[in-house]
């Protein structure tokens, strides 16, 4: 199907690939997501890379109501500040288009940071590296195959 999916299915993880009909004309890819799906919208969350100072690019994974505190971030990866990555840095790093980037399936692994508030929820839904696909996962699941930190870097 995707990078994404391959790497979760070589994984073993148990998890579920959710589909709707993507909305170009929509205004955020996550609401979207959370409204044709039928759930909270922050049981999705989006995938942003960020460059943070003395580390370079990192993925920050947040619910798609909140946005990412880039202090936050920051201080988690072990630098001074961060900024988000040009769109074009953020796709030519992932090998996915903005609005479809996964976490997962990445053309180049990068220090990945969740949320901590994915621990709410029994599974988190993370796009599965194209518009209108999701992978529902376990946040324990997704945090062990991508080797991630969870901090608390999400902010209303």
């Amino acid at each position: 199907m995707t990078p994404a999916v391959d790497q979760v299915v070589a994984a073993g993880c148990d998890h579920r690939i959710l589909s709707y009909t993507h909305d170009p004309s929509h205004g955020s890819y996550g609401l979207e997501a959370a409204e044709a799906l039928g759930v909270e919208p922050e049981q999705v969350f989006k995938t942003l890379i960020a460059d943070v100072s003395g580390v370079g690019l990192v993925v920050a994974i947040v619910p798609v109501s909140t946005m990412v505190d880039l202090k936050a971030l920051a201080q988690a990866a072990g630098g001074k500040r961060a900024t988000m990555a040009e769109v074009a840095a953020a796709e030519r790093s992932t090998g996915y288009v903005v609005g479809g980037i996964s976490p997962f399936g990445q053309r180049k692994p990068l220090p990945t940071f969740v949320d901590e508030t994915c621990q709410l929820w029994d599974e988190m839904l993370v796009s599965a590296g194209r518009r209108g696909l999701e992978i529902a996962i376990a946040p324990a699941e997704l945090i062990a195959v991508l080797n991630a930190t969870e901090a608390p870097i999400a902010t209303w």
